[in-house]
């Protein structure tokens, strides 16, 4: 997995100012703890500073990605760069010891050593008491850089030896930034941002025929329900049922849907706060307009009802037709 500067800039700034702080002023640590959830940018800002770390010539504080340490970190095989990770449950000692074993080797290339210690929580006392004495005493410039979800996860023996990089949790804004910095629409990225907080997951999703579709299908539902009960059914049947199969499919379609919704009532409300699908905000206003609040209510209550529901293992026809009856009591509010 390669890094993106900018992309880092703009999704953890502060964790990159650090970075960058620490290497500028010659200040690099023996070990540090990289903490944050899947899709913040962890691994990106790993590679990064590591590839700093080993690069012969950086240009204020960053790789210059020409010269040959750049190159073999870019391919896969710099002799320098080492990784650990998890044997089923555990990072076992045969792991660590494989890993000492190569930082002992000769045959390394002069210069800063850097290994990476994946899902680092996964240490047992027996491997994490093998890696005491490298990281109490390390054998020169060696540098170890612990990746984890849950600092407070890692045995205490290792984590007190190591600086804390804290990763914070990518909000709304920065992940429709970087969304569209990866040529995604800001309509599609407004949606992806209410679907997951994970932002590769939302760049893969982005990318997925399968997600496109959804959205439209919601959207054609949205509209029909705004006609009548027929309408509602009609697109149902012919569209809904086919396409939304499996349980997780349709919990998406009906997060979707209640996003639409919270949509309208963002509308009516007259608030500044971001839509999740931007591009339907004129056809959102003409609903708003011709909904109350009660009406909106009882659509969004039909909506988590019918979620709940689906966790029953309700039948998905008769859950949709009960559904599009309850959206069209909840217009009679009106």
């Amino acid at each position: 997995m390669q890094y993106d500067v900018a992309l880092l800039k703009d999704i953890q700034p502060n964790a990159l100012k650090q970075l960058q702080s620490i290497y500028k002023n010659g200040k690099v640590g023996h070990a540090y703890i990289f903490e944050g959830t899947k899709g913040s940018g962890v691994e990106e800002m790993m590679r990064y500073f590591t590839q700093l770390l080993l690069c012969e010539h950086p240009i204020e504080n960053v790789p210059c990605e020409t010269c040959r340490s750049c190159a073999r970190m870019k391919s896969g095989n710099h002799l320098n760069y080492l990784e650990v990770h998890p044997d089923g449950q555990f990072i076992k000692v045969d792991a660590i010891e494989t890993l000492l074993d190569e930082l002992s080797k000769k045959g390394l290339e002069a210069g800063r050593k850097v290994y990476v210690v994946y899902e680092s929580e996964r240490l047992n006392v027996k491997s994490a008491n093998k890696l005491l004495k490298i990281l109490e005493e390390p054998d020169g410039l060696v540098t170890a850089i612990f990746l984890t979800k849950n600092i407070n996860a890692i045995i205490p023996t290792i984590r007190s030896r190591c600086q804390h990089i804290k990763f914070q949790p990518v909000s709304r804004k920065m992940m429709i930034m970087a969304l569209q910095e990866q040529q995604v629409t800001h309509s599609v990225a407004s949606t992806l941002s209410m679907v997951t907080a994970n932002l590769d997951e939302a760049i893969t999703l982005s990318q997925d025929d399968e997600f496109a579709l959804a959205r439209k299908t919601v959207l054609k539902l949205v509209e029909a329900i705004s006609i009548n009960v027929h309408e509602a059914l009609l697109v149902v049947h012919e569209y809904w049922l086919p396409i939304f199969k499996e349980k997780e499919q349709v919990e998406l379609a009906l997060d979707l849907l209640l996003f639409a919704i919270r949509d309208i009532v963002t509308i009516k409300a007259n608030s500044d706060g971001e839509l999740t699908y931007p591009d339907m905000k004129q056809v959102w206003t003409q609903m708003a307009l011709n909904s109350s609040y009660n009406s909106l209510s009882a659509q969004l209550q039909a909506i988590l009802k019918a979620r709940q529901q689906l966790q029953s293992n309700m039948n998905r026809t008769l859950l949709m037709e009960q559904l599009m009856l309850d959206l069209q009591e909840g217009k009679s509010f009106v």
